[in-house]
């Protein structure tokens, strides 16, 4: 399916039974769970909801439960890979099924190879019918004596694939293993075996041999290869190294160059051997025109034309983007090697010219299944940088961008001390296009990298942080800035940022980010105004004000925030400092300020004035000087022509424009909406009238105290109300 199209139906359903799965079951007397009405499943969906509840993280001893029931649940291929369950709670309910493939690798619990291989055993359907079996990363015993009680492989008569990479298997495992009638594919990567003799016994059979990583392996080297040269039906043949060392034995080397083995090979994997020659792999290949997979990662070869893996022959390797991009496919799970593919790839995609998202896409992919390993993370957050600097990220799917976002979010989370990888991310997220446009949870990554901020000093780190976050708050409802504004940690943060560079008398962008994320974290949120207060916020804005004084950018921003506080009645008292008012109404009247300056100023000053809220506490003389100034100060104002504010509401001017504020105050309120529905009509006309503010205007405009100049704007108002919401209908011609 396209990443664009919308989920399928399935999908859809499956996941939100994953996510309901408790509410929709009821409880047993073992503690599992068992659906309430339970329809009767196709076998297929039976199957893909198991995998999904694995893959969700819901699968676990209660909610494995429902499967249970085998009459309207019906399982064939049991996919519960790095789930939670017991012994008892896998036993009672999935070996009951008829099952033809299990993938038990990496359980997280007590469960081991010899607990899965007891149940299977004990159940004749699955012991009869079970074809495949994958339990990687697993113990083969527990804590007692559990090798006592050890099952028989053999006993699987109809197994054809069994993968134990990774486990603690032993040669005595593979000698019982390698009786069994059936196998023919065998995966035991990175187990203990040190001879692989025990192999011969099934040499008429063996089709797929998987030995990546064998490091306890003790055999000579004759003695392995001919080993290997008499399991005649072999067609796949991994035999590659995950230490990515020099052959010192001539292992590859004396493999390829030996006569008449191996025919009917289609693919072979040798990587992480280095040391072997062009010209070696080149004449085995061609003595075998079946062959359509080479891996040759880390070994020096892959250079020549015929391995340069455009044709019909596949190459694992590093000598070009192809190469790279196969090896990307098959090694996602493979640390080493995904590490040394990403440290080629990031040479290869400096300057790209245009968007590679296919080559993105599997970058994502190897993130995700090695989301521990430090290594990964930051080379592959390199070359995320390099695959959406840019114009790259603009010619990629939103999906696909939302993704990236994710990922680097999940790698910051996971390693946030780290500082390189820090910046990898930020560098990438950096991008007006991410913030604004692609789709992700901006509140948690915001709340993230604010808590990440707190880890570092680093200027660059704190720059590019502070940077992502301001534009990610002004993008949040205002539900998630209350939120965010509930957490005392990201005002302490930022002030003390605005703080450090104050103290430096710096103007820089990390000075204005931090301040526009104050203003936008304060914006209708009375909680961050609190806090502001308490973090002794006002304290150090009074210092900014005198000290930026020229700084008409930061002042704007210092204003705007004092403005948002002034809104919060309560709050209002912390404002009445004599000094504080004298300063804003110095700003006011001053002609040479800008307007986007004057107008917070009077914002703040219309608010202090204000007849809700608390009485005004200074001066009476200042306060009669204040409402004149703003009356007489908005009079003179001209509108910008650039977008100097945005509203989520109109709410905090509606209670400015009571018949029983002062003119002053009623100006600026109306000020305010007029620009704001001057600047962008369908919306702002749609709100006020929404709102009940055009029942305020009215009122204003018939009553008889209103000041002239009050009824003036109001006319304006209305008159674009009236164009916005009512237009004219255009008169047909009379013929």
């Amino acid at each position: 399916m396209d990443e664009e199209s919308p989920s399928s139906l399935t999908d859809i359903s499956l996941a939100w039974l994953c996510r309901h799965v408790e509410v929709l079951c009821v409880e047993q007397e073992d503690g599992s769970l068992q659906l309430r009405h339970c329809p009767l499943f196709p076998q297929e969906l039976a199957d893909q909801l198991l995998h999904r509840m694995a893959h969700e993280g819901v699968l676990n001893d209660r909610t494995v439960g429902i499967f249970q029931n085998l009459e309207l649940l019906r399982l064939r291929r049991a996919h519960v890979q790095s789930s939670h369950l017991s012994a008892e709670a896998f036993r009672l309910a999935l070996c009951p099924h008829k099952l033809q493939e299990l993938n038990a690798s990496h359980i997280h619990s007590d469960l081991t190879i010899s607990d899965i291989l007891h149940s299977i055993t004990s159940s004749k359907a699955c012991r009869q019918g079970l074809q495949t079996l994958l339990m990687n990363g697993l113990h083969l015993y527990g804590e007692a004596d559990e090798e006592s009680l050890q099952a028989s492989f053999n006993s699987l008569r109809g197994l054809k694939k069994l993968s134990l990479a990774w486990t603690d298997l032993e040669d005595r495992g593979l000698e019982d293993i390698c009786t069994m009638p059936m196998l023919e594919s065998l995966d035991i990567s990175g187990t203990n075996i040190t001879d692989l003799t025990p192999l011969l016994n099934c040499e008429s059979r063996l089709r797929s041999l998987t030995t990546h990583g064998l490091q306890k392996l003790e055999m000579p080297t004759s003695s392995l290869i001919l080993v290997l040269s008499k399991l005649r039906l072999l067609r796949h043949l991994d035999i590659s190294n995950d230490k990515l060392v020099m052959d010192g034995d001539n292992l590859v080397q004396q493999l390829l160059e030996r006569p008449g083995i191996l025919l009917h090979l289609v693919s072979l994997d040798v990587s992480g051997w280095k040391g072997v020659s062009d010209a070696t792999v080149q004449a085995f290949v061609e003595a075998r025109p079946g062959m359509r997979f080479i891996g040759l990662l880390a070994t020096g070869a892959g250079g020549s034309e015929l391995l340069c893996g455009d044709g019909h022959l596949k190459v694992a390797g590093e000598s070009n983007l192809t190469q790279l991009c196969e090896a990307l496919r098959r090694y996602s799970d493979r640390e080493s090697f995904i590490r040394e593919v990403l440290t080629h790839l990031y040479s290869h995609t400096n300057n790209m010219e245009g968007p590679q998202p296919n080559i993105l896409k599997l970058v994502l992919a190897g993130m995700q299944r090695q989301t521990g390993s430090l290594h990964v993370q930051l080379v592959a957050t390199a070359c995320v940088f390099n695959l959406t600097v840019q114009e790259l990220v603009l010619g990629m799917s939103l999906h696909l961008a939302g993704t990236v976002v994710q990922q680097l979010l999940t790698a910051m989370k996971n390693f946030p001390k780290h500082e390189q990888l820090q910046k990898n991310c930020l560098l990438t997220l950096c991008s007006d296009h991410i913030l604004q446009v692609v789709p992700f949870d901006r509140y948690e990554a915001a709340k993230l990298i604010m808590m990440l901020l707190c880890n570092h000093g680093d200027q660059t780190v704190q720059r590019m942080a502070v940077a992502v976050v301001s534009i990610l708050v002004s993008k949040l409802s205002t539900e998630e800035i209350s939120e965010l504004g509930a957490e005392a940690f990201i005002m302490k943060q930022l002030l003390s940022i605005v703080q450090q560079k104050a103290s430096l008398g710096v103007v820089d962008s990390t000075l204005k980010f931090a301040l526009s994320a104050l203003w936008n974290l304060t914006d209708e949120t009375p909680t961050a105004c609190r806090h502001f207060i308490q973090c002794q916020g006002l304290e150090l804005y009074m210092e900014l004000l005198e000290s930026y004084y020229s700084e008409f950018s930061i002042q704007q921003k210092l204003l705007g925030l004092l403005n948002n506080v002034a809104e919060v009645e309560e709050l209002r008292m912390e404002l009445m400092d004599e000094d504080l008012v004298e300063h804003i109404l110095s700003l006011l009247i001053n002609p040479e300020v800008e307007v986007d300056v004057r107008y917070f100023a009077g914002g703040i000053l219309a608010h202090l004035t204000s007849v809700r809220g608390p009485a005004w506490g200074l001066d009476a003389e200042l306060h009669c000087t204040v409402q004149e100034k703003l009356h007489s100060s908005i009079l003179s104002w001209s509108s910008p022509e650039h977008a100097m504010v945005s509203y989520r509401t109109l709410q905090p001017f509606y209670p400015l424009l009571h018949i029983s504020q002062c003119s002053g105050v009623q100006l600026w309120a109306l000020w305010a909406i007029q620009f704001v529905c001057t600047q962008n009509a369908p919306q702002y006309c749609s709100m006020l009238q929404t709102e009940g503010g055009t029942d305020l205007l009215r009122v204003l405009s018939t009553h008889p105290d209103t000041h002239s100049d009050v009824k003036c704007l109001v006319e304006n108002i209305l008159k674009i109300l009236e164009r916005n919401l009512h237009p004219a209908s255009p008169v047909e011609d009379v013929q």
